[in-house]
Order: structure tokens, then C-alpha cells, then sequence
């Protein structure tokens, strides 16, 4: 009875906390600031202005066609219909833009970490029609260097409400990454051969037999999805997926 009662008690006084809190630091956009209900959620302004991906897009690796094309069911884009993705799935939330770079570099690289709430619930509403069930979340690792340079991995951030969704764990143990100078503005066959061999499986254990669900900010080119997922196969896992908050969408 009595703990019955401190429940109920803690339970009061957590409720109360937080109503002050919120009477206090009222719930805003992360982008704008405007008022919204939600703490973390974006207004309907700053919603609109992304260009999210919905249907019709690729049934493999996400990639969004013309909203005027009918392409039937479960379309598949020349690279995969031709067996080019090394993933068993690829989803992404929105394109990659000036709007999505605008947040994207921003929560990558200047601490912007409270954007990881409304990106992760991005890339959990891109994942509802995937029809996957991950055996483990595990966020593209980082180089040691670079996550002391950078003081976080953003992949974590926005990997750990997607495995909460899932009711699985985060595996950041059992692959690691060698560092290789940034990739920016290098070409497709270029980004293939600099991330060549940066990833090992340190804890193959883990990995054997297990469907693995990728988690990274940025898709360009795939070649780290890519690479990754060739290392994991090779390590046993019995499937590969990926999602990232927003991919480049070149025209095909």
C-alpha cells in the first residue's frame, strides 16, 4: 500500500515538473524557434519546405520518381533493377537539398544535436513501409580521430529512437573504421575507392546470421553502405538495410 501510494506520490511530482518545464521553455521548432506542440517537432512551415520521399520511389533502394509517373507495384530504378545495390533495402527521408543541407550540416558538424529528434522521427516514418525486422540498429561507425575531433557520432543520435522503435539494440562494438580523408566533392568512382577497406568486423559473433539495419545522416553515392554491408556479409549477416535522413537524387 504504502509504495502503491510513493508511486502515486512520484508520479504527481513528475507530472508537475514537467508542466512547469514546459511553462517555462514552451515547446518550439529546432529550426525557427515558432511555437509548436510538441518540443522537438518542426512547424508546419519549416515541414513543407523539405521535399520528403514518399511514393513512387524505388522498392529497393528508395530512390524517388516523378510524382506523375504510375510505375505499378513495387517499381525498381535502373541500378537495382540491374543488380547494382549491394543492400537489401535503402530508405531515406528527403531529398538532399538546400533546405535538408541547411539542417543536415548544421546537426553533422556544428552541435546542432537537438535536430537528431525530428530527423530519427523522419527516417522511422520512412521505414514504415519497408517491411523489415532488424535483428540490430548499428549506426555507419565513425574513425576514432574523427569522433574526437567532432566530440559525437551522429549516426548514434539519430540510430537510437530508430532501435527503440524496434525494440532491438545498437551495435557499436562490433565493426570499426580506419580514417580516410573527407570525401567531399569526389566522384562516385572516387568515393568507392577511398572508403575501400576503411571497415572491419572486429566482432564477428555479433554479426553472423543477423539481419543489420544501417543507420547514417547522408546517402550520396552509397559507396559506404556499400562498402559496409560488403564486410558485414562477408561476417554472415543474412541481411543488410539501410536508412539515412536525406539522399542525393541525380537524375537516372
Amino acid at each position: 500500500m504504502v509504495k502503491h501510494i510513493a508511486r502515486n506520490v512520484c508520479g504527481w511530482v513528475k507530472r508537475v515538473c514537467i508542466c512547469f518545464i514546459d511553462f517555462l521553455f514552451p515547446a518550439s521548432c529546432p529550426l525557427c524557434s515558432a511555437p509548436v506542440s510538441t518540443d522537438g517537432e518542426l512547424c508546419g512551415d519549416c515541414w513543407t519546405a523539405f521535399n520528403w520521399i514518399g511514393n513512387p520511389k524505388c522498392a529497393c533502394c528508395g530512390y524517388p520518381f516523378p510524382a506523375n509517373l504510375d510505375l505499378g507495384f513495387n517499381p525498381l530504378c535502373p541500378n537495382c533493377a540491374a543488380g547494382g545495390c549491394e543492400l537489401d533495402m535503402i530508405r531515406g527521408a528527403c531529398v538532399y537539398d538546400d533546405v535538408s543541407r541547411a539542417a543536415m550540416l548544421p546537426f553533422k558538424h556544428a552541435g546542432r544535436i537537438k535536430y537528431a529528434r525530428f530527423m530519427s522521427r523522419a527516417m522511422i516514418w520512412a521505414l514504415s513501409d519497408a517491411n523489415i525486422i532488424p535483428d540490430i540498429v548499428m549506426p555507419v561507425p565513425l574513425a576514432y580521430r574523427r569522433l574526437v575531433h567532432r566530440g559525437y557520432n551522429q549516426a548514434v543520435l539519430l540510430a537510437r529512437p530508430i532501435a527503440r522503435v524496434f525494440g532491438v539494440k545498437m551495435d557499436l562494438v562490433s565493426v570499426r573504421r580506419r580514417y580516410r580523408p573527407n570525401m567531399g566533392h569526389k566522384t562516385a568512382a572516387q568515393r568507392a575507392e577511398n572508403i575501400r577497406g576503411v571497415f572491419t568486423v572486429v566482432r564477428p559473433d555479433k554479426i553472423c546470421g543477423r539481419r543489420i539495419l544501417l543507420v547514417d545522416d547522408v546517402m550520396t553515392t552509397g559507396a559506404t553502405f556499400s562498402e559496409l554491408a560488403r564486410v558485414l556479409r562477408k561476417a554472415g549477416a543474412s541481411a543488410v538495410y539501410g536508412v539515412v535522413f536525406c539522399r542525393v537524387a541525380r537524375a537516372i
